[in-house]
């Protein structure tokens, strides 16, 4: 996981895999050569505030570069505010990728000089999980900033409707500016080649066990126990909880290092059933992207992986082993992915998304 750009949010969002780390500090960055429109009018100026470049990230970046001038600034720390003030002079609208405290500038910078905020919520930030001690809420001051935030910038963007209500139930704002705009998937790229394995795959950059039971990768690798002809695979973990995971693990279990995305893919291609064994969700990257490459899903009904899978996969309930068991055998019984993929690439195209973000930006600016 090599690429270089921003740094790695210690938090990490929900609904993806992000396997690339990431480093670097607060930069801002001129990102099109032609600040013209095709009408010869001025593009309108997008200031990006993001704390890393995970692949989503990326996206949505180049998303917004097809229609309007964007800078990005990569949050370190509060020393990094300077230029987000900068950035916001600079443009007509900022774009904060997460609601953590590097937004909290962000949206208050664009009101103080009447710019518009728009804020994307990963999922942790409304999470409310005391029990494993996640989520932006539990922290006392954090939590000030989060309700801030979600309050005062002018669209609250959700990648599924579930986490607008645990922004409104756990944060308690009256959700009024929250807007769900699902992340979108390219079909070219994610799609199926070559022959399917026997093998369970999961995808997660996890190094903690705080995240590891968040993700249910410890339900992954039991379960792997009473299905041994299997081959279960976890792409991503790394670090102390590595250790952990190998001892609970049988043999049937083995373990590769964060890669590349583009490296992931041929995983997807390879496994037959991929596995969403999560606590919680907001709408699962990986999950999409290998239901995309036609692995058959396996997953907890839980917000955004129910939003994913509808009835194209199984479910199974969460820590439970003997249940995902039962769930990824009916899944191999079934033989095909093609119902998976047709359901992601008709319910979650990118050009959807670009749509839409163009659309609330566009219309931000003419308020």
């Amino acid at each position: 996981m090599g690429r270089k750009g921003g740094p790695k949010n210690r938090h990490g969002p929900e609904g993806e895999a992000p396997l690339t780390a990431l480093s670097g500090g607060m930069r801002s960055v001129r990102q099109n050569d032609d600040p013209m429109s095709q009408t010869g009018t001025r593009r309108l100026r997008v200031f990006a505030v993001v704390p890393c470049l995970h692949p989503f990230v990326r996206k949505d970046l180049e998303l917004l570069r097809k229609r309007f001038e964007v800078r990005v600034g990569y949050y370190r720390s509060p020393w990094s505010t300077p230029s987000i003030l900068l950035g916001t002079l600079w443009a007509d609208i900022t774009f904060s990728r997460f609601a953590d405290i590097h937004a909290f500038p962000a949206v208050l910078f664009s009101r103080v000089f009447g710019k518009k905020s728009v804020v994307v919520v990963g999922g942790y930030e409304v999470a409310k999980i005391p029990e494993i001690g996640y989520g932006l809420v539990l922290s006392p001051v954090k939590s000030h900033i989060l309700r801030y935030v979600l309050k005062r910038a002018d669209r609250v963007l959700t990648v599924d409707e579930s986490l607008k209500s645990d922004a409104i139930r756990n944060v308690g704002v009256d959700g009024e500016n929250i807007t769900s705009v699902p992340n979108g998937f390219d079909p070219e790229k994610f799609s199926f080649k070559g022959e399917k394995e026997n093998m369970v795959l999961t995808a997660y950059l996890c190094s903690t066990w705080q995240r590891a039971r968040l993700k249910g990768l410890d339900t992954f690798v039991r379960t792997a126990e009473h299905l041994p002809h299997l081959q279960f695979v976890t792409v991503g973990v790394h670090g102390p909880v590595l250790k952990d995971l190998r001892r609970i693990s049988p043999s049937n279990v083995t373990f590769v290092p964060p890669v590349e995305e583009d490296d992931l893919i041929p995983y997807y291609q390879r496994a037959k059933v991929y596995c969403q064994l999560s606590m919680r969700e907001g709408l699962p990257n990986a999950l999409c992207e290998a239901m995309l490459c036609e692995c058959v899903p396996v997953g907890t009904d839980v917000q955004g992986i129910r939003t994913a899978m509808g009835d194209s996969g199984f479910y199974a309930s969460y820590g439970d082993p003997l249940a995902t068991k039962e769930a990824i055998e009916k899944a191999l019984m079934t033989g095909s992915g093609k119902p998976a993929r047709e359901r992601i690439r008709r319910l979650f195209p990118l050009e959807q998304r670009e749509k839409r973000l163009a659309e609330i930006i566009e219309g931000l600016a003419h308020e």
